[in-house]
């Protein structure tokens, strides 16, 4: 057989300046390794060299979501099928150490067997977008949680002239109050008057986070309003919780199989761990625990003002089931329920573009 008329499968272990890849023929010979660069000039010449081996059918790509997430939008745009691949396992490592190219090539292996064959998310849509500005949105709602601990902190020991200049109740008030705050450079060797300055500083950069987060919500809120419509109906669903499932789904939701599919991504999915004579099943501590939390927040609101969750988690106390164990069905029946709609919407966001 010649190499023209040759498939071969690759392996990419990517990294932030080089990525490493393997090639392997259709038994599982390896046939080469090299490293490239992560330009676009490196990708261009890592698959140039994979097609000196053969026609390329597949190539395994680690971390599709991180490093390796250009080189993916660059093989799917040459028309090569990318499979997202796992790390490897402690196992391998331990038969057979580690190196970047023993990572690369154990890649190509997995695509090969059949061991991973899931698709990677869709990088070049909406979705992405949406994604780049909740990242944005959770880090400015990070950086306000820890500025209004340190006011916090430092109103504790504060001196109790300052503390009475602050009568408001919560911390987000008290910010508010110290960032209108007139201060003065002079005397900050007194700690009375550093107090002040660190208060007032910390209370301005809680009020610019505070503008931060609300820009990005709207416009958070306006592109998960035109990709999901129906989704964002559900009750309990808003858009931070909307933009968490689309994030979890990706745009090309054809790539998870089916509700059940989408329940085990979201850690939802109740998995068997029976063993012997016992026969029994546990939670799912994997998965996407944004999309978790997501899902969590809506079946608490849906408990406060939906009267058909609250008489299914009536009926479900009588029968003996605790509140916890409540929740995790009610958040199975909204990732099904979810799934549903997310799927009609990315649907229909496809065929209007």
């Amino acid at each position: 057989m010649t190499s023209r008329s040759r498939s071969i499968t690759g392996g990419v272990d990517t990294h932030s300046t080089v990525h490493e890849a393997a090639v392997l023929d259709q038994q599982g010979r390896l046939l080469g390794v090299a490293t490239f660069p992560v330009t676009r000039p490196g990708y261009e010449q890592m698959l140039a060299w994979m097609r000196r081996f053969g026609r390329v059918e597949q190539v395994g790509v680690e971390g599709t979501s991180s490093y390796g997430a250009d080189l993916t939008r660059h093989l799917q745009a040459a028309g090569i099928t990318v499979v997202e691949v796992n790390q490897p396992h402690a196992h391998t490592r331990n038969r057979r150490g580690k190196s970047d190219a023993i990572d690369a090539e154990a890649a190509a292996r997995k695509v090969l067997s059949g061991q991973c064959s899931a698709l990677p998310k869709d990088t070049t849509g909406i979705v992405e977008a949406i994604r780049q500005l909740h990242v944005a949105r959770a880090g400015a709602v990070q950086a306000r949680t820890a500025a209004l601990n340190q006011l916090g902190d430092l109103l504790t020991t504060a001196p109790d002239e300052i503390r009475q200049t602050l009568p408001a109740k919560t911390l987000q008030g008290k910010a508010s109050q110290a960032a209108d705050w007139l201060l003065s450079e002079h005397r900050l060797g007194d700690p009375t008057q550093a107090t002040a300055m660190a208060l007032g500083a910390i209370a301005q950069r809680v009020q610019n986070l505070n503008e931060q987060i609300r820009l990005l919500e709207r416009h958070l809120a306006a592109l998960v309003k035109r990709t999901a419509p129906k989704t964002l109906a559900l009750l309990g669903v808003g858009p931070v919780n909307a933009a968490e499932l689309l994030i979890a789904t990706g745009q090309n939701i054809d790539r998870i199989h089916g509700e059940a599919a989408f329940a085990h991504l979201c850690g939802v999915a109740p998995v068997p761990a029976s063993s012997g004579k016992t026969e029994r099943h546990r939670l799912n501590h994997g998965g996407n625990r944004a999309a978790n939390k997501a899902l969590y927040m809506i079946t608490v609101v849906r408990l406060r003002y939906c009267q058909r969750t609250r008489d299914y988690h009536t009926r479900r106390t009588a029968n003996g089931k605790s509140k916890q164990e409540i929740i995790r069905s009610l958040k199975r029946y909204i990732a099904r329920e979810v799934y549903y709609t997310l799927r009609t919407d990315l649907k229909d966001l496809a065929a209007a573009t």
